[in-house]
Parts: structure tokens; C-alpha cells; sequence
């Protein structure tokens, strides 16, 4: 069996109608004859009563609507009504909503670029996906949407919306957000289009920090983390950055592959649920890359799921210092179970957690060193200095009056981002102490002998 742990929350995309996580498929275990659940009910399996009711108002709303629905259609909303009362993300997929579910974690599909997910009606963006129509116009994590081209998305179900935002490449449509701290209803004209999500991104920065974004959590990210560390291993590289904000998940199995790199021993992340074949362990391999590179790791809301897990594993072993907000808390695993060769269900099955117990559900993981994002402003002042002064002293090993102390070299990235500004001052002062420590540690040792 695959198993993904996928994006919290529904994709818009041409057929994508999955708001998923943690998936397996499960064989049929055979039809349920109306026989079956009468000798059941009868057994006191299921509540006569209430299936009694259920077939009184299935009847009623044949015989009375306003408008006829066939029997098909009746049952599909019973389902569905069923399943979505459960939680946000148990779901009923019709025919291909299991190979859009696929499509996704290929890195490759077509729509608008958000997650979304459903709040007191309306929309809540989870996050924009990175150079994305959604991300480029400016949507951002937190947003409410409230309209759909004029319609009011206020009575929609998550699906209907979903329905009404997708589309060919090339064509667009109209959303009004509500965002905290605007006064009105903010407006974005997107064009739809296909979404290729790459999913590592690496940067060398000053200092000789690597930089890693992971975007999302696909089939080859492991692969393409490790190859990149080792990469700059050839080098010198004195401290990574791993950027996990606003990834919504991906493959469980890629999730365990990124924190193998970092951890060489001991639990990653283990499930717990009612059916035996849901209590599952992962845990760390010998094929770790980088054990000992200093590693702070980048977290906010946007960040769920399979980031959570890497995210807690890491704080778990100590292995990392988590920096940001707290994350989105989508500890939970979905199963995908057919109920004929063409349709089938997604049910939550399980619940993840971390390597000392910890549940992510509803709680997210918090930072060891909580920072608002914001953007790097210099303050400039204009200080005199010993230099400036008629007459001043020469300094005795020869360097230049007035010269300055040179400065790091800050990029762009980090110029407008002051979380991953802290990120990065972090490592350089680890890497300050690094030397003095090892030099204390060998004279400590020499004294002891």
C-alpha cells in the first residue's frame, strides 16, 4: 500500500476534489445487501430506529420536494452529508477523484495554486502554493474567501465551491477575500492555469549557510534533498536552513526521508487508531547524510501535515531549532477505502504523533524561538568614530583611517523575509561559538591527563 500525507486541505484543481492526508487503499470487503443490514439491525448491530427514520425521510423527499431528485442522487448526498459531518476531511471520491489525488503528489496539476479549506461557511485559505496565479496576485494564508465571481460562497459546500473555481488554463475569476485588519473586501481577478510545484529549491547563502526550501512533499524530495546536501558537503557548508512555511504536506514516505537526513536513529513519527493496520512506526536508517550539520528549521500556519512531522521529529531528537509560528495542527491520518471499482471513501482513520508522544492534531507544532514574519528595515545613523578626529592616532598594524569593518553580505531573499533573517543570524552564531567550544573542550582534555 502507498501511503501519502497529503495537503490539509482541498486543491483547486481541474478534478482534484480531495481535502487529504495520510492515504492507504483498502481491498472491498464486499457488498452490503439489504438483508444483511436488516439481520444486522436485528442483532442490535444497527439502530432499527434510526433506520427507520432514514428510509421515512429518504421517502418524503421523494414524494414531496419541490423539485423530483432521482434515488441516485438522493443516496450521494446521504453519504456525503455523512461523511462530511464526521470531520473536514473525510470525504466521498466519485470516479476520478483518486487519480487527481495521485496527479497532486506528481507535482503537477492544473488550477489556482491554494489550499483551501472550509470555516463558518466560507472559505479559509490554508496557503498560496508558491509562483502560482493565487501566490502572484497576492492571496495569502488566512484569507477569507466570500464570493465567486459575484455568488456569495456563504451555503456552498466545500465541493460546490471547489466546482465553481475550476477551469481551463486561460480563463479567469473573480474573488472577494476578507483579510484581517482590512476594512473592506479586498478583489483578485486570477487566470487559471498548470501548476508545476517544484518541490526543493536550494540557495547558498553568505557565510556558507545552505538554504532549503521545500515547497511540498513529493515522491523524489528526499532524493533531491540528499543529493543536494552532499553537493555542498564537496565544500564547505557550516549550517543548513531547512524553510518548511506554508508546505501543506505531501508523501509520508518523502516526510520520513527529509528527517532521515538529519536523524540516524530513533522513532520519526508513528500512527494510532482503532484498526490494527492503523498503528504504524517509522523510524530512522543508517543513511543519514547530515547528523551533525547545525540545522534551524523555518515554520508557521501554512505549515501541515507532513511538515509538521518532519518539524516534530526534529525538535523530538533535538536535532533542530524550530523557528517561526506555530504550525497548522493537521495531525491526522485518511484512509482510502473502494466501495466498488470506480468510487470509494475517505475516512480519518488515525492520528499522528511525534517521537515522544506528542499528538499534532489541532495543536500544530510550536516554535522553540517564536518570530512574526515582517521585513528587514536597517535603522541608518550616522555615528563618529576615533577616525574622523584632526589628529588621531594611527593604528600601529598598518590599516587604513576611516576604513570600515566590513559587513556580511545580506541577499535580497534575506532582506525581505526577517524570519529567515533570524534563521540565518542564528547559524552564524552558532558557528562563531563553534571554534572557541571545540578549542575549550581540547584544553580541557589536555589538563585532564
Amino acid at each position: 500500500m502507498r501511503r501519502f500525507c497529503l495537503v490539509p486541505a482541498a486543491v483547486l484543481l481541474f478534478s482534484l476534489n480531495a481535502y487529504a492526508s495520510d492515504t492507504e487503499t483498502t481491498p472491498v470487503q464486499g457488498d452490503a445487501s439489504a438483508e444483511a443490514i436488516a439481520a444486522a439491525a436485528q442483532e442490535g448491530k444497527l439502530p432499527l430506529q434510526e433506520l427507520r427514520n432514514f428510509t421515512e425521510i429518504f421517502e418524503r423527499i421523494r414524494s414531496a420536494y419541490v423539485e423530483e431528485v432521482d434515488d441516485e442522487t438522493l443516496f450521494e448526498y446521504a453519504i456525503n452529508g455523512m461523511l462530511n459531518s464526521l470531520d473536514p476531511h473525510s470525504a466521498y471520491l466519485q470516479p476520478d477523484d483518486y487519480d487527481d489525488l495521485q496527479e497532486h503528489t506528481s507535482g503537477k496539476f492544473g488550477g489556482l495554486g491554494i489550499e483551501v479549506g472550509m470555516e463558518d461557511g466560507l472559505i479559509r485559505v490554508v496557503t498560496p502554493i508558491d509562483d502560482t496565479p493565487a501566490q502572484k496576485a497576492g492571496i495569502q494564508a488566512g484569507d477569507l474567501i466570500v464570493t465567486l465571481d459575484g455568488e456569495a460562497v456563504m451555503g456552498m459546500s466545500l465541493t460546490d465551491a471547489i466546482e465553481r473555481m475550476r477551469g481551463e488554463p486561460g480563463t479567469t475569476i473573480e474573488l472577494e477575500v476578507r483579510r484581517e485588519g482590512e476594512k473592506e473586501l479586498l478583489s483578485f481577478e486570477l487566470e487559471r492555469a498548470e501548476i508545476k510545484v517544484a518541490s526543493v529549491r536550494t540557495e547558498m547563502m553568505a557565510d556558507d549557510i545552505g538554504y532549503v526550501r521545500i515547497t511540498q512533499f513529493q515522491a523524489n524530495t528526499g532524493r533531491e534533498l540528499n543529493g543536494a546536501l552532499l553537493d555542498w558537503q564537496q565544500g564547505d557548508i557550516r549550517g543548513l536552513i531547512l524553510d518548511l512555511r506554508n508546505n501543506p504536506g505531501g508523501v509520508l514516505d518523502a516526510a520520513v526521508e527529509v528527517a532521515d537526513a538529519f536523524i540516524d536513529d530513533g522513532l520519526i513519527v508513528y500512527t494510532e487508531g482503532r484498526a490494527p493496520n492503523s498503528r504504524l512506526r517509522y523510524s530512522a536508517t543508517q543513511r543519514t547524510v547530515a547528523r551533525e550539520l547545525p540545522l534551524v528549521v523555518l515554520v508557521n500556519g501554512g505549515s501541515a501535515s507532513a511538515s509538521e512531522i518532519v518539524a516534530g521529529a526534529l525538535q523530538d531528537h533535538q536535532r533542530a531549532v524550530i523557528v517561526g509560528t506555530q504550525s497548522f495542527g493537521k495531525g491526522s491520518v485518511q484512509s482510502v477505502l473502494p466501495i466498488s471499482e470506480e468510487k470509494a471513501i475517505k475516512l480519518t482513520t488515525a492520528r499522528y504523533f511525534t517521537p515522544q508522544g506528542r499528538s499534532i492534531q489541532a495543536q500544530g507544532i510550536k516554535p522553540d524561538i517564536w518570530i512574526e514574519q515582517s521585513e528587514v528595515t536597517p535603522y541608518k545613523q550616522r555615528y563618529f568614530k576615533e577616525a574622523d578626529l584632526p589628529g588621531h592616532l594611527s593604528n600601529p598594524e598598518g590599516e587604513e583611517d576611516g576604513k570600515e569593518v566590513s559587513k556580511n553580505s545580506t541577499s535580497e531573499l534575506l532582506k525581505r523575509d526577517f524570519q529567515l533573517y533570524e534563521a540565518h543570524t542564528l547559524l552564524r552564531g552558532l558557528n562563531i561559538l563553534r571554534p572557541t567550544t571545540a578549542a575549550a573542550e581540547t584544553d580541557s582534555n589536555s589538563n585532564g591527563e
